[in-house]
């Protein structure tokens, strides 16, 4: 076990540069938030911010240039050790954020940067581009406000604005203002769409046709698009224009979240990523459509939770981006993972949504509390195999049960003795810090867990940690508990199950459940206030397998929940 003692100290050290990337954050984000805030205030503010936020801020300096502007301290000093990242504002690169270090330090993952600070450079370049987008926006609203404008001022300086910058932007709102003109029943909007395509029209012989059909060069719809304004300016009054165009703008804005959730290639570091600058922009104002909203909502189901139909059915009603938040806060996991909270991990985590929802609506529901959770996401158990040279357990569930059973006290002994990756230690050790000194239960939530018609009840160990003791000492426990859990993935009674239902051949991640024991304590031991099983009525199927053991015992097993009742006979 002496592998898995990894000194706190380090652990600290890492976690306090987390916090460090996380105040400089917060630092950008409040000073771009500033009323009334310009350009150049901010800028030369975002200056003095970053260096705190990288590992050496006593060597750190930083230039920030946006066109023939360039902001920097009086004692910049430009060196050959630095990070760079593109500003950019509606696909076009406008300026770059670089951070140097003036002397010479070790090499770490992109020269002497870190991974994280690559991270946070990225994330502050995304920040400064929405605001100077909105700054572009705001002024072209703002010459709308000034006394007797000419007609059509407004929308006309916007239209000059994105010809010039993103014509395909143009485009896209043009053709939600043709859109929205027909939902108000003008009838003339309908002869709107010859300008995009001549497909739009009701050409039979072009939908039924098996050659590819050539459209119209894009150039020709940015050419005429004034004809879409020209009809709303005769309908609308200039707000409800402006309005609109600025609401469009925003939901384009979107487009990096939906480019992230819907690609499968993107790590879960990516999608929390993306999530966090939504909930950053959405504060600025960010809106989506209720269509890609429902997409991104679909999207972070299927990549976090669950891809199972009956599952999702219920999931869309009771789960939305919003709530999402919260668990990415919770999520242990190491860079380059795609796992999934696993079978058990998104029931509970659903179970917690609809309860939470409810709780404003019943009153008997108003001291219903769910416990704390922590999620190891389902892949890293692979992680650890790896890490550990443990390749030969994963072709063990294809030997004969005999041998399995004899094979298994051995795997539980390696696994207790093989450490667990340093940054799911850094996770659990945050988690240790969330959770206090209550005591903890770690619970197995694999992928074939909890499915539909399936119910590995009983088979994946589920251990308590009293979690006492110093902090290294509570990591310690915490972290044997997890690698049984592990263990019990390979086990004689999960491995027959998959056998008996025909599942030995499916792929199998598990997920581990980090969740506080409810209860209170009675002089030196904890009393959880609940204890027990439930078993759901509904939908059971039974069979009425009968096998005789020494003509005494009668089994019967419920196909739902994997049960096993043994009657004397």
């Amino acid at each position: 076990m002496e592998d898995h003692n990894k000194p706190i100290a380090r652990l600290v050290e890492e976690l306090k540069e987390r916090a460090k990337e996380l105040n400089c954050l917060y630092e950008v984000q409040e000073t771009l938030s500033t009323p009334g805030i310009t350009t150049a205030e901010a800028l030369t503010r975002i200056n003095e911010v970053i260096p705190p936020g990288w590992q050496y801020p006593e060597i750190c300096v930083s230039r920030i240039s946006v066109g023939e502007k360039t902001f920097q301290p009086e004692d910049f000093l430009e060196t050959s050790w630095v990070q760079r990242a593109d500003i950019v504002v509606q696909d076009q690169i406008v300026g770059r954020i670089c951070v140097y270090y003036t002397e010479a330090k070790p090499g770490a993952d992109e020269g002497p940067f870190l991974l994280e600070e690559r991270r946070l450079i990225n994330t502050i370049s995304d920040q400064i581009g929405n605001f100077l987008l909105n700054q572009q926006l705001q002024d072209v609203f703002e010459k709308q406000t000034k006394p007797d404008p000419a007609p059509g001022a407004g929308w006309h300086v916007v239209l000059t604005l994105l010809k010039k910058t993103d014509p395909d932007l143009m485009i896209t709102i043009a053709r939600k203002m043709v859109h929205h003109l027909c939902d108000q029943g003008i009838m003339d909007a309908e002869n709107l769409w010859d300008l995009f395509s001549s497909a739009y029209r009701e050409d039979q012989d072009i939908i039924e046709s098996n050659f590819p059909y050539q459209f119209k060069p894009e150039q020709t719809a940015v050419d005429s698009l004034d004809r879409v304004f020209e009809l709303a300016g005769e309908h609308l009054d200039e707000d409800q224009i402006l309005a609109n165009i600025q609401r469009w703008i925003k939901q384009d804005q979107s487009g990096f979240l939906v480019n992230t959730v819907v690609n499968p290639g993107r790590s879960i570091s990516d999608i929390l990523s993306a999530l966090e600058r939504y909930r950053y922009l959405a504060g600025q104002g960010l809106e989506l459509s209720p269509a890609r909203y429902q997409s991104v909502q679909m999207s972070l189901i299927r990549r976090l939770l669950s891809g199972q139909d009956q599952y999702i059915k219920t999931a869309k009603k009771h789960i939305q981006i919003e709530d999402f938040y919260d668990l990415s806060s919770r999520l242990i996991f190491k860079s380059g993972s795609f796992g999934k909270l696993g079978g058990k991990g998104a029931g509970i985590f659903l179970a917690m949504q609809v309860i939470n929802k409810a709780l404003g609506d019943q009153n008997l529901l108003q001291r219903v509390k769910t416990p704390k959770t922590w999620y190891i996401v389902s892949d890293e158990i692979f992680s650890y195999v790896e890490q550990n040279n443990l390749e030969e357990i994963i072709e063990h569930k294809y030997l004969n049960i005999g041998e399995i059973r004899q094979e298994y006290p051995y795997i539980i002994h390696v696994f207790k003795n093989a450490p667990l990756p340093p940054e799911i230690l850094k996770g659990l050790s945050v988690a240790l810090d969330d959770f206090g000194d209550v005591p903890l239960i770690v619970r197995s939530s694999s992928l074939l867990e909890d499915q539909v018609g399936m119910s590995f009840a009983g088979k994946y160990k589920s251990l308590f940690v009293a979690n006492q003791g110093t902090k290294e000492e509570r990591l310690s426990s915490l972290m044997d508990a997890i690698c049984e859990v592990y263990a019990s993935l390979y086990g004689p009674d999960p491995i027959e199950y998959r056998y008996e239902h025909g599942l030995i051949d499916h792929h199998e991640e598990m997920g581990i459940l980090i969740q506080e024991v409810v209860g209170r304590q009675i002089g030196p031991y904890y009393f959880p206030a609940f204890a027990g099983v439930a078993f759901s009525q509904n939908e059971f199927r039974w069979s009425s397998r009968i096998q005789k053991e020494d003509g005494l015992v009668r089994r019967l097993c419920c196909r739902r929940t994997g049960c096993m009742q043994h009657y004397g006979g």
